[in-house]
């Protein structure tokens, strides 16, 4: 068996790039609060210290660039010489937290690190020409169950405590599952055009003709599925006539309070010149993904010619659910019981019950889920839900619906 790689020499290579960032972000953090600190007057707001001060801070962040410069060099020569070995889960699961948290600016960058988007089983890609595809899938169905993970994660995570609701759902219900890998510090709608594409790739080249079509979205995974259900729609695909159930997993379809918390705290840092250091520090750590999150922005126009960390109080389009699709919401709660003041406000502990459930007190952007079609879990997080016996009970009822 070959040896399986923590880290790649491209990995290291990336990862001294985005240290060198935190490094220069800390140097401008700490320039910027001793400046607005000391409050010159007559000096414009933002303006480098002259003197010993600046000469200070302009020695250390050419001393950073320049060995930043070296490491960028050496380690990219390194990269060249030797071969990547196969991932590792380690590996997967910290690029994915990586590009949670940066993965837009990784893009933008260049950086190797920078997920692709793509459809894999196993941890491997799956290649979306006919003949390729029917080589590497070995009993391809009619039936195809495909699985979008939440932010900061990757398609290997949805195996948690030795369970994986799409490899059981496969096993007891004979589709056949296949992963969404994506790099979730993108803009969701960035993501759901990916998808949409690739769907339709994956449609056209199956090499059985596809009967059937279900999504299991989980967390930012469900508004990417919904995302890419309007934009292949919108594309005139043939995947979305495929579609017959979209189930969301803990899916903040109202947005999550902890992202617009952040905003408000961006918005009362940035408003005083001496925290205002800290502000940019804080907006440098929330990916265009994270940012999303705030309201649930799934399409390009919720975002574009827009100021992301800016106060505008708009809210974004609303995207009703996909008409002729049996669309199923399962949230769940850290209480032992549902309806409490603790559920409204955080849920399972990211994810308020709520959002979760297509509810909203303006019953225009409410989805309208059906309440045959809801599920609370009590006593359960977040995470839970990944590994939890009675939420697959619940999956494998609804995908086993006609």
């Amino acid at each position: 068996m070959p040896r399986r790689a923590r880290l790649r020499p491209a990995d290291l290579h990336g990862f001294s790039r985005v240290t060198l960032e935190a490094v220069v972000a800390l140097i401008e953090l700490a320039e910027g609060l001793v400046r607005n600190a000391g409050g010159e007057p007559g000096r414009a707001a933002g303006a480098r210290p002259d003197g010993v001060g600046g000469l200070v801070y302009d020695r250390l962040l050419g001393v950073t660039r320049r060995v930043g410069g070296g490491l960028d060099a050496m380690l990219g020569r390194l990269g060249s010489l030797f071969g990547d070995l196969p991932s590792s889960p380690e590996r997967e699961a910290v690029l994915a937290a990586l590009n949670g948290l940066r993965g837009d600016a990784l893009e933008a960058c260049g950086s190797p690190q920078a997920i692709s988007l793509r459809l894999r089983r196993a941890g491997q890609p799956l290649p979306l020409e006919s003949g390729e595809l029917a080589a590497a899938v070995a009993h391809p169905g009619s039936r195809l169950l495909v699985l979008a993970h939440g932010l900061c994660m990757s398609d290997l995570q949805w195996k948690r405590q030795g369970h994986d609701h799409g490899a059981a759902l496969e096993r007891d219900l004979g589709c056949t599952a296949i992963y969404l890998h994506y790099n979730s510090g993108r803009h969701i709608s960035s993501n759901g055009r990916g998808f949409a594409q690739a769907l339709e790739a994956l449609v056209g080249a199956w090499p059985v003709p596809v009967a059937e079509l279900a999504i299991l979205g989980y967390s930012m995974g469900g508004l990417v599925a919904r995302s890419a259900w309007h934009y292949g729609a919108a594309a005139g695909h043939g995947w979305p006539r495929l579609v017959r159930k979209l189930v969301f997993l803990a899916t903040p379809h109202a947005g999550v309070p902890l992202e617009r918390a952040g905003h408000w705290l961006d918005l009362v840092l940035g408003a005083n010149p001496s925290t205002e250091p800290l502000a940019r520090l804080g907006q440098g750590l929330r990916s265009a993904g994270i940012t999303d999150l705030r309201h649930a922005c799934l399409l390009d126009e919720d975002w574009q010619g827009r100021d992301r960390f800016g106060a505008s109080g708009d809210l974004p389009r609303v995207l009703p659910l996909p008409e002729g699709v049996a669309c199923y919401a399962l949230a769940a709660t850290t209480g032992s019981q549902a309806g409490t003041f603790k559920d409204r406000l955080i849920g399972d502990g990211l994810v308020p019950l709520a959002s979760a459930l297509g509810r909203h007190e303006d019953p225009e952007r409410a989805l309208g889920f059906p309440e045959a079609r809801q599920w609370i879990g009590c006593s359960m997080n977040h995470l839970d839900l990944l590994g939890r016996p009675e939420v697959y009970g619940v999956l494998r009822q609804w995908f086993g619906e006609d």
